[in-house]
């Protein structure tokens, strides 16, 4: 099996958004007549840290390319870990975009909460809202950055730490409210999340990227490098090579569970290559801690 990811490079986020998305196929059948969740990153953010998070402004390109393949219905789906989820996406702005763009918001933190069974990883079953469950089509609009705990959190992380009820497990999803091993094994845990709740289309964008000690106070700068396919794990595999990674254990162990292709030499790259986006990438990091 092989599959298709496109990377884009340019620095105006919407034609870098537009550039990646518009070299893949099959999209009518993911948007036309359908029921779209867009979930962007919103781990945590403070009147003067921005940066760990999705951008309004690439919030906007994404609704508008969806928009444009008539979905149903476009409901943007947060689900902070470390703060409330309306107060991120106020700090950031993702309100006012939601608002312009006749769009909905939902909060999945937030009760009525339902066991979902997990058939991987250190949880039997997993709380959630049950709204995540009926979705036609999600997209995992993701930060491209390194992770201190999980190496990388691209855009299997975005949803798999994001969909565990923090109202019910605790902000943040600690053992505060109700005990629970996630963490334990928590490669393990993002794969069997992945294989559960599958991800339509996945977007990892450098908007900004980071660096270093991640998700939160690493090294940020603008990289102009968005990358997009439908499998998320071959998105995740080629977002991680750009930022150093060979291997990942959460990416490797979702391939083996059947999620995705991870192995490179089985993954087509469209639009920019992969060795020119590691190194317009590495230059523009260079150049920005110059």
């Amino acid at each position: 099996m092989r599959s298709r990811v496109a990377i884009a490079d340019n620095l105006d986020i919407g034609l870098c958004v537009a550039g990646a998305l518009d070299t893949l196929e099959g999209l009518s059948e993911l948007f036309v007549g359908k029921h779209v969740a867009i979930k962007p990153n919103d781990t945590w953010a403070s009147a003067d840290d921005l940066t760990p998070c999705t951008q309004a402004d690439t919030l906007r390109a994404v609704i508008r390319f969806v928009k444009d393949y008539y979905p149903k219905r476009i409901t943007v789906a947060g689900g902070a870990g470390a703060g409330e989820t309306g107060a991120v996406f106020r700090l950031l702005g993702l309100d006012k975009v939601i608002g312009e763009e006749g769009v909905e918001f939902f909060d999945h933190n937030r009760p009525p909460f339902v066991p979902v069974p997990l058939e991987y990883g250190p949880l039997k079953e997993v709380m959630v809202n049950e709204r995540v469950l009926r979705y036609d089509t999600v997209i995992s609009l993701a930060q491209h950055k390194e992770h201190h705990l999980t190496t990388v959190t691209l855009t299997m992380k975005n949803i798999a730490m994001s969909y565990p009820a923090a109202d019910y497990y605790g902000h943040p999803r600690a053992k505060i409210l109700h005990p629970h091993e996630m963490f334990s094994g928590v490669q393990a845990f993002i794969a069997g999340m992945c294989k559960r709740f599958p991800i339509g289309l996945g977007i990892i964008v450098g908007h900004p990227a980071m660096t270093g000690t991640g998700p939160i106070g690493g090294r940020t700068f603008e990289s102009g490098i968005a990358i997009a396919a439908r499998d998320c794990v071959a998105a995740d595999s080629v977002g991680a090579y750009i930022l150093g990674y060979d291997r990942v254990e959460h990416i490797t162990a979702a391939e083996r569970l059947g999620v995705g292709v991870a192995n490179l030499n089985y993954i087509d790259i469209t639009g920019v290559q992969l060795e020119d986006a590691v190194r317009v990438f590495r230059e523009r990091e260079r150049k920005a801690a110059a």
